[in-house]
């Protein structure tokens, strides 16, 4: 980490996502941020489709973030580089490549639901990448809205410390402004106001408000040791010392600032870009990348984490994390070992793009040149390389058959799909080996629908899409102890010999384990290296029904070789066959892929939906009231969710709605897996 200072120019800069629930308004922010800043001079409206980071034709129709964008704005003297996530839990893969290469991030809430499923989600995305977060409750204009309620959602459900610094003036349509509690004024916003008058607290909040103060200074001063010797010596904290202890409790992560506001009324924007500065990094408070600080002077580190193909060019999306990039250098991809040249540099500003000449560290960019650079590709200097840690993709979970609709399409339609894979890694595309079929394979029946859309949109290819089916697993339940392989071949040249003895236990959990017990030099440790290499070839096919296999342990327990034929390829296909036989003779079970369903209905619909889901196979886990509407949660296979939207809908006269996100693998019934066809 290097030490900041007043001239350090990577101390005014941030990086951070707008991360949210589908619906809690984040685009909204964004949008509202850049009239804020200056960026655009009209603000959009999600459903007039005219919103600045949705401008996909997709995204605008439908209403919803799919494709995370990019833009840049400029506050305080300070550069924030922005990237508006999506919401929906399809495209969660969107999210996790933009937290990888974020410092910061705001989470937005909406003040009536507080916490949602996908909210929870994107906050543990976020944990695991040790994001720093301030939260914005938003909505406080909508009828129900409650910043207490919302606060504390998110004590009992993200399990964090609320450092509330703001409380709301007056209620609902009412809402007007906010007291700032750390300077104690109100900051009030006039109808149709684009920006705020300061203004004394008013008289009917003044006790609260100095209430709230004094509980925002013990809960500081609970978590901070130089906040906690300045109150227990003079009985309160001074406004830079609350100041600095908040940015270093956000920091570290020990507690989450939260403000408030509407961003559909442009209510409480100003200050939220105030907490962007004031405790949100910059790339200069973030630890070195392999030893490489942010420094521009440093040997060039870069990530890529996002491609998009255009009928004009390939656009590959970088952050700098060390060095400086200037067009027409070289850079090296050592995952792959090829060079690639740096042609244009383009500052990001969602559909548009503003030409550089260069780009150093700390800064999030789109480079055209590099061919093969694909999403979680390090770009490096030559002579210094070093290899980032990829984003992590998940696995899909749905898929569906896909043709062109016209025989003359079929060659457009595959460079299509290899497009589009290209673009999002998390669409699989491959060839059913029985079928011969084209199979398209996702997160979500949304995703692949967005997916086909674009092929429909952009490359003119009509595609005829078969029924979804969703992506089962086989796991072992009991396994077998010292199974023999021995594996040899002669086919007149150079021999083949490899003999290996496994157990194959459960694992516990998703995942595959494998180590070895050999002892005495019996199996080389390359040898064993090739066994693993082979049991992984061999996890692919289940015999159940040829799905992937998951969730065991294999161990290598003993071996032989020979001194002429034994070879890496031996040891490999001796580990494959080995393990195909071990599962043959193991008891195995199917798994399926499940949700967790939230379905907010009227009441009076409550029993229909009960039943309704009873009958997709669904688990009731929990059902809360609020203002006439029942919320229903439950655990319900991802097989069974397959056009609920509209089952729903008529059994709620459209007034209901539901969300997902993925809950893991649960065991196929019995009755259910014998009904499955093979994949």
């Amino acid at each position: 980490m290097r030490t900041r200072t007043h001239t350090d120019p990577l101390a005014a800069v941030r990086n951070l996502g707008i991360l949210a629930h589908v619906d809690a308004g984040k685009t909204t922010v964004t949008e509202r941020i850049l009239f804020a800043t200056g960026t655009i001079h009209k603000r959009g409206e999600v459903h007039d489709g005219t919103t600045v980071t949705d401008f996909d034709a997709q995204e605008r129709a439908r209403g919803i973030t799919i494709f995370a964008a990019a833009v840049s704005c400029a506050w305080a003297g300070h550069r924030v580089n922005l990237i508006d996530t999506p919401g929906h839990v399809d495209f969660a893969d969107e999210v996790e490549r933009s937290l990888r290469v974020l410092d910061g991030a705001v989470a937005v809430f909406d003040a009536v639901a507080g916490v949602e499923p996908q909210s929870e989600s994107v906050w543990r995305q976020a944990d695991r990448h040790g994001v720093p977060r301030i939260a914005f409750v938003n909505k406080l204009d909508r009828a129900g809205a409650d910043l207490d309620t919302a606060v504390a959602s998110l004590r009992d459900r993200l399990g964090v410390v609320p450092l509330v610094v703001q409380l709301p003036v007056g209620r609902e349509d009412a809402f007007t402004g906010v007291v700032d509690l750390l300077r104690m004024r109100a900051l009030l916003w006039g109808a149709g106001a684009d920006s705020y008058e300061t203004a004394p607290v008013p008289e009917a909040l003044l006790e609260e408000a100095s209430r709230r103060r004094r509980l925002l200074e013990e809960t500081v001063a609970e978590l901070h040791a130089e906040a906690l010797e300045e109150f227990c010596a003079t009985g309160s904290l001074a406004e830079p010392t609350l100041v600095r202890a908040l940015r270093e409790l956000t920091l570290a992560g020990d507690g989450v600032v939260v403000l408030c506001g509407s961003a559909y009324r442009n209510r409480g924007i100003e200050p939220l870009l105030d907490a962007v500065v004031a405790y949100l990094p910059s790339p200069a408070d973030m630890p070195a990348v392999q030893g490489r600080p942010a420094d521009p002077a440093e040997p060039l580190a870069a990530l890529a984490f996002k491609v998009t193909v255009t009928p004009t060019g390939r656009l590959t999306y970088v952050r700098l994390y060390a060095g400086t990039l200037r067009k027409g250098d070289t850079v090296l991809d050592p995952g792959t070992g090829r060079t690639e040249r740096i042609g244009r540099i383009l500052r990001v500003q969602a559909d548009r793009h503003e030409e550089r000449e260069e780009a150093v560290a700390g800064d999030i960019v789109a480079v055209i040149g590099p061919k093969a650079a694909r999403a979680g590709s390090t770009l490096c200097a030559p002579g210094a390389p070093l290899l980032l840690e990829p984003p992590s993709v998940a696995d899909p979970v749905v898929s569906v058959a896909v043709e062109a609709g016209r025989s003359t399409d079929t060659g457009r339609l595959s460079a299509a799909l290899a497009r589009i894979a290209e673009e999002d890694p998390s669409l699989v595309v491959r060839t059913d080996a029985e079928t011969g079929q084209t199979v398209l394979s996702g997160l979500g029946e949304l995703h692949l629908e967005v997916a086909v859309e674009k092929i429909r949109r952009d490359q003119g290819v009509e595609v005829v899409v078969g029924r979804p089916r969703v992506s089962y697993r086989e796991t072992v339940v009991a396994g077998v102890r010292g199974l023999v392989h021995r594996h040899v071949k002669q086919d007149g040249g150079a021999g083949q010999f490899a003999h290996v003895v496994i157990d194959v236990e459960p694992l516990g959990e998703p995942g595959f384990a494998f180590r070895s017990t050999v002892v005495g030099g019996r199996v080389p440790a390359e040898y064993a290296r090739a066994v693993e290499a082979g049991c992984r070839d061999a996890l692919a096919e289940g015999p159940l029904g040829g799905h992937p296999v998951t969730g065991l342990r294999v161990v290598l327990t003993d071996g032989a070789t020979h001194s002429k034929d034994s070879s890496e390829l031996a040891f490999r296909a001796a580990g494959r066959f080995a393990l195909r036989e071990a599962l043959r003779v193991s008891t195995l079970e199917l798994l399926e892929p499940v949700a967790e369903v939230t379905v907010t209905v009227p009441d009076e619909s409550v029993g229909a939906v009960l039943g309704d889901l009873a009958a997709r196979r669904g688990r009731v886990t929990g059902s809360t009231g609020r203002a006439g509407t029942s919320v229903v949660t439950a655990t319900v296979p991802l097989a069974e969710l397959f056009g609920y939207a509209s089952r729903l809908r008529g059994r709620t006269q459209g007034r209901g709605t539901f969300t997902t996100r993925p809950a893991g693998l649960a065991p196929v019934p019995a009755g259910v897996a014998a009904t499955l066809p093979a994949r």
